[in-house]
């Protein structure tokens, strides 16, 4: 294989990698930090009325998924009742009903909204939506007149609307204003007004009803605007403001002309709206976002496997990050270790140990079991029989430590059953090995290289952040793997070498 098929493999490799990295941080909104924390809003509507002890039908108007913010969870919560969502045309309700019912009564919606910022105004209007202007007689005559002077003034759908939003809101209205809302309208006469009038000139338009985001309004005020549907999106106009597009902060709640409650059998009906803001893990956030959206990647995620797997995906992710850095220090640097993985299943042990009690139990057990080693070596075993016989030595001293610091109160002493005994014992094996063949100076270099391997990959992999981009982000194993690549084709020389060299440059002083 020659270098370009290696770098047109790496390439490849970590423009995947980075695509469906920034995928998710784009479009499915996954945090880039660990423990971050995203706005969560909930609203409620809380609809009192008195029961005379007659059947009682209470429709609710609720929201539904828009372009801006997505319902995550909603409760229906009323004593006694039964209740029934149903989703027609534009509008979703909600229908509490019971047989008898007798004195005051409460009924409440909550909902848990969040920012989503989808592109779903691309929706065809509805026909059976349409509104059938109301003006007749006098009121009709008004309507007409208002709507050629504005004509006349505008040049096109969107100047039109505002130069109508600017004739309603004048003040003192003129006579045909006047005519048509009355003196002292108010905002949502003006938009059923608006809608007629709009309908009239053939542009199709709707109602909205919605409220504002802000954070411990517990007696929130409905606010209304329009949208009008052009060139295959709806715009928003807003009527207060004279103006194209509508706050961020609104969320529609309903359209159309309907009336947000309606209740039949009952009196003295009251609906208080009410808006609180939290802050939720955004991780937890982007998941529950990404149910309502039904992404095909998150779907086949790791997150959402079972709570128990996802936690040993969380640590197992991190053993690559681990490697790679260990072959930069063996490859690049030139550090000697026992074997070629054992530091980095070392640093993983130290994750539940600590570093320093970490360092000291691997010290005094491969110590420990190198002694052993040399004295089963003057028994003749067999290779297969001497490594039995010192992985049972060795879980013997790891019972006892653990025994002992259960007795002083040690109980990071108890974690010690967590280093993987097999490999301790290749370890210590290999120690031996290397003593007879190299002697005890070269046993001990390696011993420490292993040391300092294990604790420069425990420091990498306790970083909070590697960690969170390892579980949430695991196509970054697309980018090791093309570093590690790359790596392999490393021939320079390695940098724990250059002392070998250095009195060449001396010779090259003395010439």
């Amino acid at each position: 294989m020659n270098k370009r098929h290696l770098y047109i493999l790496a390439g490849c490799l970590t423009t995947i990698g980075l695509a469906l990295f920034v995928y998710k941080i784009v479009v499915l909104d996954l945090p880039l930090i660990p423990g971050a924390r995203s706005s969560m809003w909930t609203v409620e509507a809380h609809f009192t009325f008195n029961a005379t002890g007659k059947p009682i039908k209470a429709v609710l108007q609720v929201p539904r998924t828009s372009d801006r913010y997505t319902i995550v969870n909603e409760n229906f919560i009323a004593h006694g009742y039964g209740v029934a969502v149903s989703a027609e045309k534009e509008r979703r309700k909600a229908t509490w009903a019971i047989r008898k019912a007798k004195g005051k009564q409460s009924l409440y919606y909550k909902a848990s909204v969040v920012r989503v910022d989808r592109d779903l105004s691309a929706i065809k209007p509805l026909e059976d939506m349409a509104i059938e202007p109301k003006f007749d007689g006098a009121s009709l005559e008004a309507a007409r007149a208002i709507l050629t002077e504005i004509r006349e003034t505008s040049a096109d759908t969107e100047s039109f609307i505002v130069g109508l939003f600017r004739r309603l809101n004048m003040s003192p209205a003129d006579n045909n204003v006047a005519l048509l809302v009355g003196k002292h309208a108010t905002v949502q006469k003006k938009i059923e007004t608006v809608v007629q009038l709009l309908t009239m000139e053939g542009i199709q338009i709707r109602a909205v009803h919605g409220m504002r985001l802000e954070d411990q309004r517990r007696n929130a005020d409905i606010i209304h605007w329009i949208e009008a549907y052009e060139k295959g999106r709806w715009i928003p106009y807003d009527l207060a403001s004279e103006t194209i597009g509508i706050p961020e902060n609104y969320l529609a709640w309903w359209h159309g002309e309907e009336p947000l409650i309606q209740a039949l059998g009952a009196k003295d009906a009251r609906i208080t709206l009410s808006v609180v803001r939290s802050e939720e893990a955004a991780l937890q956030m982007a998941v529950e976002k990404g149910v309502t959206k039904e992404p095909f990647l998150l779907d086949f995620s790791l997150l959402r496997l079972p709570a128990q797997t996802q936690a040993v995906y969380r640590v197992v992710l991190l053993v690559p990050f681990g490697v790679l850095f260990l072959v930069i220090l063996r490859n690049v640097v030139g550090l000697r270790t026992f074997g070629t993985f054992m530091p980095v299943l070392i640093a993983l042990a130290f994750r539940e140990t600590q570093l320093l009690w970490g360092i000291f139990l691997f010290t005094f057990l491969a110590g420990a079991g190198l002694l052993i080693r040399l004295y089963l070596e003057h028994l003749k075993l067999l290779v297969v029989p001497r490594l039995a016989a010192i992985l049972i030595v060795v879980i013997g001293m790891m019972a006892f430590l653990s025994v002992l610091s259960n007795q002083l109160g040690l109980q990071r002493g108890l974690s010690v059953a967590l280093f993987p005994m097999v490999v301790l014992s290749m370890t210590i094996e290999r120690m031996s090995i290397v003593w007879d063949e190299l002697g005890a100076f070269e046993t001990i270099k390696q011993a420490l290289g292993s040391m300092l391997a294990a604790i420069i990959c425990y420091l990498i992999m306790s970083v909070a952040y590697i960690e969170h981009l390892a579980f949430v982000f695991p196509e970054t194993l697309m980018i090791l793997l093309a570093a590690t690549l790359l790596l392999g084709r490393y021939s320079g020389m390695r940098l724990m070498e250059l002392h070998r060299f250095k009195v060449l440059t001396e010779i090259d002083k003395d010439v």
